[in-house]
């Protein structure tokens, strides 16, 4: 039964790299009102197409007109979104009918399932919010809070221990590093949400740095009809975008910081190869964000930076699970069901 969870598990953290990815796909290709309403689409659960589906998404929405690319971009991610939701309802389920005296990560689960529900609400409110950044924020850290969780489970079916050993100060380095991670997934996803991305070109500065200020980041977003395209005033984006740069200097510092010494001192390899991974994934994610600003933010460059977010954070999942054993239970095989 556990080999079954874990090929679950680790299916679902798949299918979450995809509804990750096609969240960001949706976001960038400004299909996030593709449809106005939620769950389906125009009061359809596909795009509508036939003469009188139009007719009536016509009646309903007289203001808008179907534009079924984007429709269809918005309704694939609903999809798989939901299918993804199915699959943490399954594993959660199945771990509730076990005995509650078998061991194993029994909140892990609900944990999961509450998430997914919660994330469920957040995609309903960021469309019928009309794309409210904070919302919009929001749903983007859910969505890698459940790859992350579904990452994590996956790691604590196959791994109970492992012969490696760190210090406390390691290990602390480690969760630190993955906190200041967070962070500035945080800071992509409100660059993202109040569109902040092109009104800082330039490398390694925006060419409009005397636009910058502080003051401006904090900058909430007034209520309008729709956050579409970002409503904030253009020096309150120059200075979110820089600091999402500027932040990206200290997240790569905190994450050499805590992967180096890994690296050099113990002799473990999975422990040795989960730093290289980070630091190797870091680099190539810095490399990506420097070309799409001297590319001019092209869509699928800014896709794939966004996956890469999702990887960093993976990697560095893991670095902090497997530093979490070698401090727990330093100088024991690792036993892999």
């Amino acid at each position: 039964m556990t080999k079954t969870k874990i090929r679950i598990s680790l299916f679902a953290a798949v299918v979450a790299i995809v509804v990750v990815t096609l969240g960001a796909f949706t976001r960038l290709s400004d299909a996030g009102l593709g449809c106005p309403d939620w769950p389906g689409c125009y009061g359809f659960l596909t795009v509508p197409n036939e003469s009188h589906e139009l007719t009536a998404a016509k009646d309903k929405f007289p203001h808008l007109e179907v534009e079924a690319d984007k429709a269809w971009i918005e309704m694939i991610h609903r999809y798989f979104a939901s299918f993804l939701g199915l699959l943490i309802l399954l594993l959660a389920a199945a771990r509730a009918l076990k005995n509650k005296q078998e061991s194993g990560p029994r909140r892990h689960y609900y944990l999961l399932l509450l998430l997914v529900l919660f994330q469920g609400a957040l995609g309903m409110w960021t469309v019928t919010m009309n794309l409210q950044p904070v919302v919009v924020m929001g749903h983007l850290l859910g969505g890698f809070s459940i790859l992350a969780l579904l990452t994590l489970l996956v790691l604590r079916l196959r791994h109970s221990s492992i012969k490696a050993s760190v210090t406390v100060q390691q290990f602390k380095l480690c969760i630190l590093a993955l906190a200041v991670l967070v962070v500035q997934i945080a800071l992509g996803g409100w660059l993202a949400a109040n569109y902040a991305a092109p009104h800082c070109t330039g490398l390694p500065l925006c060419d409009n740095m005397e636009l910058f200020s502080w003051r401006s980041i904090f900058i909430m977003p007034e209520a309008a009809a729709s956050y579409e395209f970002g409503v904030l005033p253009f020096e309150s984006r120059v200075s979110i975008h820089f600091i999402h740069r500027l932040w990206a200097l200290v997240t790569v510092a905190f994450l050499c910081l805590a992967c180096w010494p890994l690296m050099k001192s113990t002799q473990h390899p999975v422990l040795r190869f989960s730093a290289m991974l980070v630091l190797v994934l870091v680099a190539l994610q810095v490399l990506l964000g420097m070309a799409i600003v001297h590319f001019q933010f092209p869509l699928l460059l800014t896709l794939f930076h966004n996956f890469m977010a999702a990887m960093v954070l993976l990697a560095t999942v893991r670095l902090c699970f497997f530093a979490h054993l070698a401090r727990k239970i330093g100088g024991q095989y690792a036993v892999s069901h």
